[in-house]
């Protein structure tokens, strides 16, 4: 399913500009009266997210809303201003060499709607260039606002807009290349990818195609999670995952994808609030 883009073009466009005028602590300080008014009038947002944490088995409450969508603000502000100033951030690793050598070679990577992983993807340290499979689908100004910063000559769009043989095409290119190809493990736009799976209890759509492409390719998987710790600062938790080649494709793709769910749980019973998937992510596929 196609999920409806948070946030509006002119807002965002404003938030900019204001940081370019008074700095970044203006704007973080302004996300709480701009979470505020969202909190008001998106109902829709609440629903799905008070869905998300009864899964959890978390209290859900109005403050626990706005925590969650304060977080969201933050994270989509710092997406487009570590564009612009990358070096007013600091990504904590536990091995900051690993992805390194990691991402020197063609690896997949499988990013989810968590944390700050856009803000992760302008501040990689790689040299090797890095190719984000994702729908440009940004409402408004958002899009323009992006290609008016200089982006990193190391980071490219594979645009799903531009159909499935244009895509496929796009990231093979990248691998025979030895770039590195990322790939939204959460959310698969095309319904043939959609592996259903069980996620905090009860099954849920997730996209089988990294998987799929490290396992036909034989090329390294690596599960990404950037977690917001404080002001302009975010954990990154990476995982390698070991395919078993030995295995079928099916099996070994379910195995794989086994480790991703575990993972992806566990950060999010550290940090719930950054989930960002904000829609009913267990609705059936005929609803």
């Amino acid at each position: 399913m196609q999920a409806k883009q948070k946030g509006s073009g002119w807002s965002i466009k404003l938030v900019f500009n204001l940081y370019k005028l008074f700095g970044y602590n203006f704007v973080y300080y302004l996300m709480y009266p701009v979470t505020f008014f969202y909190a008001l009038v998106d109902k829709d947002a609440k629903k799905s997210l008070e869905i998300y944490y009864a899964r959890l088995d978390l209290p859900f409450n109005n403050l626990v809303y706005f925590n969650h969508l304060r977080t969201f603000a933050l994270t989509m502000v710092d997406r487009f201003i570590s564009k612009a100033d990358v070096k007013s951030y600091s990504f904590v690793y536990d091995n900051p060499d690993r992805p390194l050598e990691i991402f020197s070679s063609a690896t997949i990577l499988v990013f989810s709607h968590f944390g700050g992983w856009a803000a992760s993807s302008n501040a990689s340290r790689s040299k090797n260039t890095m190719n984000v499979v994702m729908q440009e689908n940004m409402k408004g100004t958002i899009k323009d606002i992006e290609e008016a910063l200089e982006i990193k000559e190391t980071l490219k769009i594979i645009d799903v807009n531009r159909g499935a043989i244009a895509v496929s095409i796009g990231i093979a290119n990248a691998l025979m290349a030895d770039e590195v190809v990322a790939i939204m493990g959460d959310r698969a736009l095309n319904p043939k990818a959609t592996l259903r799976l069980e996620f905090l209890g009860k099954d849920a759509g997730f996209n089988k195609n990294p998987f799929e492409i490290a396992y036909k390719m034989k090329k390294p998987l690596v599960l990404y999670f950037v977690a917001l710790i404080g002001k302009q600062k975010y954990k990154i938790e990476f995982i390698e995952v070991d395919i078993d080649y030995a295995k079928s494709k099916e099996n070994a793709i379910k195995e794989a994808m086994g480790v991703y769910l575990k993972s992806y749980e566990e950060m999010l019973r550290l940090y719930p609030a950054q989930w960002l998937n904000f829609y009913n992510f267990w609705r059936e596929e005929s609803e």
